[in-house]
């Protein structure tokens, strides 16, 4: 039989690398990328910040409470996403069987690894990795393996700015004393079940009577789990299928307890994800509304219409009618919009917005995707416009990002990726001199 190679590329610390990179003040520095609120959680950890055990996911209070000289940064997604596409183009043209996992991973499997040796994958993975940093200037690690179980382990294992290729003769060595966690499919409960009867680690698993698995975790996942867990991994690599649903959602600093403000945020996240809906070229014909309460009860209201549209100002009106009906006594802690049931090519029929409910005016600035808590760019007060991270431009001295304001003052630190540590300047907040400016200025 042939021999099969999968190789699983992480871009490592994506987030936080992104703007290291594009900061050069702030390389070799710790950095956590997210929300600034007290509700707010990391989107990205550098390494540096994670040596002091802060990391993604984690609430943003906890990590600054363990790194408190690390420096936060709201997230930067226009950025992000430009340098993903970066290296998906350079993984597609290394191979035409190529699986996005997500904003910074993928797997693939080249064709023309397809019975190679160790010494030709792992020289693969060389020349991929050069091309990625090339391209983007970023760290990726990259692991190969007979299969994407054993390529995403090996990237792992990899971390940071690394290879590696584990080959047949040591995949049971590399296995077997791994947790059962790191195996595809086992959660929470599935890993508590296996531990109440012993069995802590991927080999001990591999070892157990698929009888008793199938007891425990049913049939189907039973038997995939126990194939993994000796290292048989079979499913391909291939495409994912276009998404079924988009949405945004934020959690609140504060609970928000008028209904022209649940009315505004409404807007923003349905415009937020009204921005993915036509990037992707869709639209949409149902649209959901989910609330959390203070007390961390979630309701949602939908409403499907028999045509899809793609009009912001009808879609932001649907969604700010549900909303009236999924509030809950008290304060909203959480809001989310999605838009679902997408086709191809939006017609041009509507759903009918409630005449009583005009759309509210999209906020200015971005407003960052589901999941993330992150503060959105219109969240300034007049007398504070100016936001820690915010990217600048200035006649004079260039592109920069903000590094502090108050007291009628902003302090800039001018500089991109090509200009190395610039200098800080502190102007005058109002200075009519200094505007926003895009993200994707700090690649120059």
């Amino acid at each position: 039989m042939t021999a099969r190679w999968v190789l699983h590329l992480d871009m490592d610390a994506f987030f936080a690398a992104a703007e290291q990179l594009t900061r050069p003040t702030l390389r070799e520095r710790p950095v956590l990328v997210g929300g600034l609120g007290p509700r707010a959680v990391v989107a990205g950890a550098s390494y540096q910040a994670r040596a002091f055990g802060a990391r993604s996911a984690m609430p943003m209070g906890q990590a600054r409470r363990l790194c408190p000289h690390a420096v936060v940064l709201p997230a930067r997604f226009t950025l992000y996403k430009e340098l993903s596409s970066r290296v998906m183009a350079i993984l597609a043209d290394a191979s035409p069987v190529l699986e996005p996992v997500s904003i910074d991973e993928a797997f693939l499997e080249p064709p023309a690894l397809a019975g190679a040796s160790p010494q030709e994958v792992e020289r693969f993975g060389t020349r991929l990795r050069a091309d990625v940093r090339a391209a983007t200037g970023l760290p990726a690690s990259v692991g190969a393996g007979s299969g994407k179980q054993l390529a995403k382990i090996a990237s792992e294992l990899a971390k940071p700015d690394g290879l590696r290729v584990i080959v047949p003769e040591e995949e049971r060595a590399v296995l077997d004393p791994l947790p059962v966690r790191s195996l595809w499919g086992v959660g929470p409960v599935a890993e508590a079940g296996l531990r109440k009867l012993g069995v802590h680690t991927i080999g001990q698993l591999a070892a157990m009577d698929l009888r008793e698995v199938h007891g425990l975790l049913g049939t189907a996942i039973g038997t995939e789990l126990h194939r993994l867990a000796r290292g048989i991994d079979e499913r391909p690599v291939a495409p994912r299928g276009a998404a079924k649903q988009v949405s945004a959602e934020t959690t609140f600093d504060t609970d928000l307890t008028a209904m022209t403000a649940v009315h505004d945020a409404v807007a923003r996240m349905t415009e937020a994800a009204h921005r993915r809906l036509v990037a992707a070229g869709r639209a949409a014909r149902t649209v959901t509304v989910k609330v959390r309460s203070a007390d961390f009860t979630t309701s949602s209201r939908s409403e499907t219409s028999t045509v899809a549209s793609a009009d912001l100002a009808t879609l932001t009106a649907v969604a700010q009618r549900l909303a009236r009906a999924a509030v809950p006594e008290g304060g909203v802690r959480l809001i989310g919009v999605s838009l679902a049931g997408l086709t191809d090519d939006p017609p041009p029929a509507l759903f009918e917005p409630a005449a009583a409910e005009p759309a509210a005016e999209p906020a200015a600035g971005p407003v960052e995707p589901a999941e993330q808590s992150t503060p959105r760019a219109d969240d300034r007060s007049a007398e504070r416009p100016w936001r820690p991270g915010d990217d600048v431009t200035h006649p004079e001295y260039g592109h920069g990002w903000v590094q502090g304001a108050g007291h009628g003052r902003v302090t800039v630190r001018f500089e991109t990726r090509s200009t190395g540590p610039g200098k800080a300047r502190t102007l005058r907040a109002d200075d009519p001199d200094l505007s926003r400016a895009d993200p994707l200025g700090s690649l120059a």
